[in-house]
């Protein structure tokens, strides 16, 4: 999707929004993220008041200051406290916040998780694409990048986020199926969505593994904490990085060519969503397999389930990068 296409989808989508789709007068919807303040939701947050000026909904957004599911947890209860009709969740943990989600379902409080298929306590969970398949599109390039021969290792953001775990897992498993002379070094490098915690990852596989010649990142600061190691040790010519992020993020590197490319979703056009369907919840409405939610990505959705998936991934490298100016 071409930075054209993509402007003229998201004003085609505004109209969509701006229709009388509010439940009540001003619902008040809390879309709570997992981390404060990092680039990545700070575009999701841009959506939130996207919707909200387009419909007229009580729509904002907050996070924890640390990725921490209780901390998340935590603020959860205060948006219970505080009586909002509804929750749109970016789950650190799924499962820590299992209990939390269902106290708010019983008060009576609309759920919608994003990034956590196995949630329970939702109405429905809303993915960007099916996860394995983006780790193995992630793993393709990494593997092609390092002429499918070599060591490599990956990083998530926590060891209990579903989606970095599936993203991974299917990176995996698609090396094994198909380039069997690579080879995964050591486990999975957990950085807490923390630049800094994924430089130092970084430094200590470097150390371990001298030889070592690819590295796949899935939270949004993972790439640029790699790429700012890679480029220390003037390794970005032997080396290829992939993985999630964003221009805004990891364009200096990409530029370098100490991040080779990146793929990702919109996080904006994802908290639009993510609120569009709890309004269609709290009016009663069903969600149905194919249907268009009106929003670039989720033009055809698949539903297994509660799960909704999208076909919203991108592929960046530094000679398109200029296309998504965020």
């Amino acid at each position: 999707m071409t930075k054209k296409t993509l402007i003229a989808a998201l004003a085609a989508s505004t109209a969509l929004l701006a229709a009388p789709v509010l439940a009540q007068d001003a619902p008040r919807i809390a879309t709570v993220v997992k981390i404060a303040g990092i680039q990545w939701f700070n575009r999701m947050e841009e959506g939130v008041k996207q919707f909200a000026a387009d419909t007229g909904a009580d729509a904002f957004q907050v996070g924890p200051a640390q990725a921490d599911p209780q901390q998340q947890a935590a603020l959860i209860e205060d948006m219970i406290a505080q009586g909002v009709d509804a929750l749109a969740v970016v789950p650190m943990s799924p499962e820590a916040l299992e209990p939390v989600l269902a106290r708010a379902q019983a008060a009576g409080i609309t759920v919608i998780t994003h990034e956590a298929a196995s949630q329970q306590n939702t109405s429905y969970d809303l993915e960007a694409f099916v996860n394995e398949d983006f780790g193995a599109n992630l793993m393709e390039q990494l593997a092609t990048c390092m002429g499918g021969v070599g060591e490599y290792a990956v990083f998530v953001g926590s060891l209990t986020s579903q989606t970095h775990n599936q993203w991974v897992d299917g990176a995996i498993a698609y090396q094994q199926a198909n380039y069997p002379n690579m080879t995964l070094v050591g486990d999975k490098n957990e950085t807490f969505d923390d630049q800094q915690q994924a430089y130092a990852k970084a430094q200590e596989v470097l150390r371990a593994y001298p030889n070592i010649k690819g590295m796949q990142g899935s939270a949004s600061t993972d790439v640029a904490g790699i790429g700012l190691a890679i480029e220390e040790r003037g390794l970005e010519d032997a080396t290829c990085v992939f993985g999630t992020s964003l221009p805004s993020i990891a364009g200096q590197y990409l530029e370098t060519g100490a991040v080779d490319g990146i793929g990702f979703w919109d996080p904006a056009v994802a908290g639009q969503a993510m609120n569009k369907l709890a309004v269609m919840v709290m009016n009663g409405e069903t969600v149905t397999d194919g249907m268009d939610l009106g929003l670039p990505g989720y033009n055809q959705i698949k539903l297994d389930g509660k799960v909704i998936y999208g076909q919203a991934w991108v592929n960046v490298n530094k000679d398109n990068m200029a296309e998504y100016p965020f």
